[in-house]
């Protein structure tokens, strides 16, 4: 049997009700993970508190103390998006940004280089600006296609062969626009480790459905994740330390107005 689908309101609780919810199977693993944020940009305070206690836990036990920021900057980098703009930032991240990644012998970390430079036989093809300028073109044309906007992340033919262990995760993209002009995504990924990956990897995909929004003309819509297998790994920490973080930020969560409200 399947965990039922979860549907929470923001990344922090989706990240926290995810995370609780595969730690208690046998094995603190899944299939078939099915995630609903429906608002993956909102942030509250008692969010911003959630992902500062799990950014402590990161930078105090695991190997690549990779906080959230870090994770969220792999599938969109923001602070670059920020200071050049489109279509001038995909330029400065390939030259500039993108080279102190490649020193790492490994793939993890380079989403957004295969979502602007996906390897083809004839060279990298910026598949992220054609579907940015494809929904553009359709909805200022008034009758916008809504189911024609697919982004891969994983190549057979870079991929197949490639180390078992360090290689992508996230593998698929779909990006619908539903009749009120929102941009709806579903990410699918083969691996998920939750407590190193799963918080950081909401954030960006809400902030590159931001950015594509922003480019287009549309507003965002929910989120959808669907972690074919997933595991809550413990970030280096023991079992005792990541049941106390989640207590933690299942108690911010809590104690904050919306929950209260709800």
């Amino acid at each position: 049997m399947f965990l039922p689908r979860l549907s929470r309101p923001r990344p922090a609780e989706a990240w926290l009700a995810a995370s609780q919810a595969v730690h208690a199977l046998p094995g603190h693993e899944a299939h078939h993970v099915l995630i609903d944020i429906e608002d993956p940009v909102g942030e509250t305070d008692a969010d911003c508190a959630v992902i500062a206690e799990l950014d402590a836990y990161l930078r105090e036990h695991s190997e690549t103390k990779f906080v959230v920021r870090t994770v969220a900057n792999t599938i969109f980098p923001q602070s670059t998006y920020e200071d050049h703009g489109a279509p001038e930032f995909y330029d400065v991240y390939i030259n500039k940004v993108f080279p102190r990644l490649k020193r790492s012998p490994r793939d993890w970390g380079r989403y957004f280089e295969r979502m602007m430079a996906y390897p083809t036989p004839d060279g990298p093809d910026n598949l992220l600006d054609k579907l940015v300028r494809k929904m553009k073109r359709n909805i200022e044309g008034g009758s916008p296609f809504r189911n024609i906007y697919e982004l891969p992340i994983y190549n057979p033919i870079k991929d197949a062969e490639g180390s078992p262990r360090g290689g992508q995760c996230l593998s698929f993209l779909s990006f619908k626009l539903d009749k009120d002009r929102r941009i709806l995504l579903s990410a699918v990924y083969r691996n998920h480790y939750y407590t190193e990956k799963l918080l950081g990897n909401i954030i960006g995909l809400g902030r590159l459905m931001q950015f594509i929004a922003d480019e287009t003309g549309a507003t965002v819509g929910p989120l959808s994740i669907l972690s074919t297998h997933a595991v809550v790994d413990n970030g280096g920490a023991s079992q005792g330390q990541l049941k106390a973080l989640h207590a933690t930020c299942a108690a911010i969560l809590a104690q904050s107005p919306k929950a209260a409200a709800a």
